[in-house]
C-alpha cells in the first residue's frame, strides 16, 4: 500500500527505453536532500519555539450522541474509503473528512507544517514507518494512545516501534509490508526459465548473490531487464540490516558502515556491469509506463501494498505471479501508524475511530480493497487472509505466501530520526549512477559522504 514513496515522483512524463540524461536531475534531486536536511532542523526549531502541546477544546470528548466532524489524512491507498462509510453508518452522529494526499513524503510535509505551526493537522495523521522516529521526538504533539483493550492486537515489532521512552503509544499500527518477489511468468517462459511460481523460488535462490546470478542468466535470453531500477532492489536490501544509518545513540553511520558500502557496491555491479536494471527511477512516470512495454523488466521487490500497484500499471498485461521467496531471507518494506495531534478539537472521537479503523477485521477489510497486508496477530491467523487469492497475479495463494513471508521477517532495522532523509540520500547516490549516468560509483558515494557530513 505505502511506501517511502509509492507514488514519489509519479508524473506524467513519456516512457522511452534506456537510461536518461540526468546531470540536472541529479543536482536537483542532491539539492532535495539537503534541503531536506535543513528542514529537520527548522522543525525543531519551529516545535521548540511553540512551547508546550496545542491542544483543543479541554479533553476534547465528545458527548454521546452529540454531532462531531473528523478529519483524517492517508496518503497514497489506505483502502480506507468504504471503511469511512461503514463508520458513519455504525455512528450517525459522525461525519468523516477525507484528506488523501497524492505521496508519503507530502503528507510528511503537511503535518511537519501544522504540528510547526500550532494547528492545521487533522484530527488523524498517517506516520510511515520511515519517518515515524523523526515524530516520536515530539511526543507532546500527540495523545497516548496506549489502551488495555488493544495491548496484544499487533505483532510485537509493529506495537513496539510506536511505543516511547515512558511507555506512552504514539500510534496504532495500519498495515505491514512483507516482502515476496513479483514476476513475469511470460518472459521467464521466453528466456526458457520456470514459470512455476514453486520453481521460480528455487530458480532465485536464497542469497542476494543467487538472485543476481538469476538475472544474469535471464538477460543472456531476454531482450528485458531482471528489474526496473536499483532502487526497487535497495529497499529490500538496506531493510536486511539491522542497524544501517544510524546507531542507538543517533549518531549517523551511514557512511562509514561497512555494511552498506558493500551493499551498495554490489547492487550497483549488478545493476549497471551485469546490465541487469532497465534503469528506471521507482514512481517516476517512465517507470510506471514500462509496465505496458512488452520488453520491460521481469521482476520486482513486493511487499504486499506493491500488487495494487502493479496491478494498477499493468492493466490487461498477463503473466505476473509471485514466488514465495526472498533474497536473503525475510524483510518489511513500509507499513504506517496512525495518530492523533493533540491540538484537535476531537481526540477522543478521533482515538475511537482510529482504534476501529486499525483492528483486524478492518485491516482484513483494507486487504481485499488494496491489498494492504495486515499488522494484527489475529488478522494474519484469519481463514479469510490465508485463504485469499489474487486472480491478476495467476491466482496466486497471496494470504498464504505474504503471511509465510511475514513469519520469515527476522530483523527490523534501527531507524533513527534521520532514516529517510539518508535513505532519500543513498537512493540518489545510486541512482545518479544507474539512473541518471552522470557518476559512476565511487564518484557519487563521495557526494553521499558529502551529503551526510552536512548531516551531522
Amino acid at each position: 500500500m505505502r511506501t517511502t514513496d509509492h507514488a514519489e515522483e509519479n508524473t506524467s512524463a513519456a516512457a522511452h527505453p534506456g537510461r536518461r540524461p540526468g546531470s540536472a536531475r541529479g543536482a536537483h534531486r542532491r539539492a532535495h536532500v539537503l534541503r531536506g536536511i535543513a528542514l529537520t532542523s527548522g522543525l525543531a526549531l519551529a516545535l521548540t519555539a511553540c512551547g508546550g502541546a496545542a491542544g483543543g477544546d479541554d479533553d476534547g470528548g465528545v458527548a454521546e450522541g452529540e454531532d462531531v466532524s473528523l478529519s483524517v489524512t492517508t496518503f497514497n491507498e489506505f483502502g480506507y474509503e468504504e471503511l469511512f462509510t461503514e463508520y458513519e453508518e455504525l455512528n450517525e452522529n459522525v461525519t468523516i473528512e477525507h484528506n488523501k494526499i497524492d505521496t508519503a513524503e507530502n503528507a510528511r510535509d503537511s503535518l511537519r507544517n501544522s504540528l510547526g505551526a500550532g494547528q492545521g493537522a487533522s484530527d488523524i495523521e498517517p506516520l510511515e514507518v520511515d519517518w515515524l522516529a523523526e515524530f516520536k521526538q515530539y511526543p507532546d504533539r500527540f495523545e497516548d494512545l496506549s489502551d488495555p483493550e488493544v495491548e496484544g492486537r499487533w505483532l510485537d515489532w509493529k506495537y513496539e516501534d510506536a511505543l516511547l521512552e515512558d511507555g506512552s503509544l504514539i500510534g496504532y499500527g495500519t498495515d505491514s509490508g512483507p516482502q515476496a518477489v513479483c514476476y513475469r511468468a511470460d518472459l521467464f517462459e521466453e528466456a526458457g526459465l520456470p514459470t512455476d511460481r514453486d520453481e521460480v523460488a528455487d530458480f532465485l535462490g536464497d542469497t542476494w548473490e543467487d538472485y543476481f546470478a538469476a538475472g544474469r542468466e535471464f538477460v543472456a535470453e531476454s531482450d528485458s531487464a531482471w528489474y526496473s531500477g536499483s532502487d526497487n532492489v535497495w529497499q529490500g536490501m538496506i531493510n536486511q540490516v539491522e542497524v544501517p544509518f544510524q546507531d542507538a545513540e543517533g549518531e549517523v553511520i551511514a557512511d562509514t558502515n561497512p555494511e552498506v558500502k558493500d551493499l551498495y557496491d554490489q547492487l550497483l555491479e549488478a545493476s549497471v556491469q551485469d546490465e541487469l536494471s532497465a534503469g528506471l527511477t521507482q514512481w517516476s512516470g517512465d517507470w510506471s509506463d514500462a509496465f505496458q512495454r512488452e520488453e520491460t523488466f521481469a521482476t520486482m521487490m513486493c511487499p504486499g501494498w506493491m500488487l495494487g500497484i502493479i496491478e494498477g500499471n499493468a492493466a490487461e498485461v498477463e503473466g505476473w505471479d509471485i514466488a514465495n521467496t526472498f533474497p536473503g531471507g525475510g524483510a518489511n518494506w513500509g507499513g504506517s501508524y496512525l495518530t492523533v495531534p493533540s491540538q484537535g478539537d476531537n481526540v477522543e472521537a478521533a482515538k475511537e475511530l482510529a482504534a476501529w479503523l486499525t483492528a483486524p477485521e478492518q485491516q482484513l477489510k483494507a486487504f481485499e480493497v488494496v491489498n494492504a497486508f495486515p499488522s494484527t496477530a489475529e488478522a494474519l491467523e484469519s481463514e479469510e487472509l490465508l485463504s485469499a487469492t489474487n486472480e491478476f497475479f495467476n491466482d496466486a495463494p497471496t494470504g498464504e505466501i505474504l503471511a509465510e513471508r511475514a513469519e520469515a521477517v527476522e530483523t527490523q532495522p534501527l531507524k533513527g530520526t534521520e532514516y529517510l532523509t539518508i535513505n532519500v540520500a543513498i537512493q540518489d547516490a545510486i541512482n545518479r549512477v544507474d539512473v541518471d549516468g552522470s557518476d559512476d560509483p565511487e564518484s557519487s558515494w563521495q557526494k553521499f559522504v558529502n551529503d551526510m557530513e552536512a548531516l551531522r
